[in-house]
């Protein structure tokens, strides 16, 4: 297990500092001057030349690369153009806000995609199954920004009980939470539901149904157990996914997430806020399907981890 840990540790190292560093070129590479959207359209030449060489934007692109090395090193990924702080601080800024959406859309999910698809696989090939498949395919079509939008419109307009944006109170976490739980829930209950179904109908459960083990053990004790990996996998992946920031729903709610962090970022070419960003979700990312990885052996005994795995 420790070598295990060494090894994937390593591993997720080396892919955040690969994935930084790719986007440190391409955001290069990409038409548009920081320096301009900086100083404002309003700008001489003088004042955008003052910008470049306060920056180092004039620099040849290894030096900067070099520059960006050492700040990495020592924990400082440069100065924020827009908000004139350390760019990793504004981003550990968002990250609570994400995460804390993430975190509320994943339970929902699980709490709702979990049950649903289990009584789908039960109720396989029934009219009632028929419909509720209809609603998760539909679910799964419908465009985030649209469901946010019709939640807004029904529940913070019409009827005024929620806030339409921010975090100002906890009832502010409702709507996005919803908006983004719909998608996930129509994704993983069908699922959940090809999975069970798979199990309900193996041998192995119609052999302990013969023995006369409980319709109930035979459904949460077995076919679950044994649909609970690749559950678990999707899950967190798109928990991940969603540490990543959920873009569209945070600008439509204005949610003071990562994800609208971004778009603020993309707008203004605030190479040092990409950056932080990058770095710190797809940290986070990683950190989420390490943990997926070593829970495996716990719902499964014959998952092994390391070199027994191997051999």
């Amino acid at each position: 297990m420790t070598g295990y840990l060494l090894r994937r540790v390593g591993q997720s190292a080396l892919t955040v500092f690969l994935t930084v560093s790719t986007v440190f070129v391409l955001i290069r590479l990409a038409p548009g001057d920081p320096a301009a959207s900086y100083a404002g359209p309003m700008a001489s030449p003088a004042e955008l030349a003052a910008v470049r060489d306060r920056f180092g934007l004039d620099d040849p692109l290894p030096q900067q690369y070099l520059v960006f090395l050492r700040g990495l090193l020592n924990g400082d990924l440069g100065t924020s153009y827009s908000f004139q702080a350390p760019a990793f601080d504004v981003v550990l800024g968002r990250v609570p806000y994400t995460v804390t959406l993430a975190l509320s859309a994943i339970l929902v999910t699980m709490l709702v995609a979990v049950p649903l698809g289990t009584w789908m696989a039960r109720h396989a090939d029934s009219a009632r199954e028929v419909g509720a498949n209809v609603l998760s395919i539909a679910g799964q079509s419908m465009p985030d920004f649209w469901s946010g939008i019709m939640l807004l419109t029904a529940f913070a307009v019409v009827l005024p009980v929620l806030p339409a944006s921010g975090f100002a109170t906890w009832s502010g976490l409702v709507l996005p939470t919803l908006t983004v739980a719909a998608l996930q829930i129509a994704l993983i209950s069908r699922l959940v539901r090809r999975e069970m179904a798979a199990n309900l109908a193996a041998p192995y459960l119609t052999a302990a149904r013969s023995r006369g083990v409980p319709e109930r053990a035979l459904v949460w004790r077995y076919a679950m157990a044994n649909s609970a990996i690749p559950v678990l996998t999707a899950l967190g992946t798109r928990f991940a996914a969603m540490l990543n920031g959920v873009v569209v729903v945070e600008v439509v709610f204005a949610w003071p997430g990562v994800g609208s962090l971004v778009v603020r970022a993309l707008e203004t070419r605030d190479y040092p806020l990409i950056q932080a960003t990058v770095l710190v979700t797809s940290a986070l990312a990683i950190l989420v399907q390490l943990v997926i990885d070593l829970a495996y052996p716990l719902l499964d005994p014959r998952v092994r981890l390391g070199k027994a795995a191997a051999r």
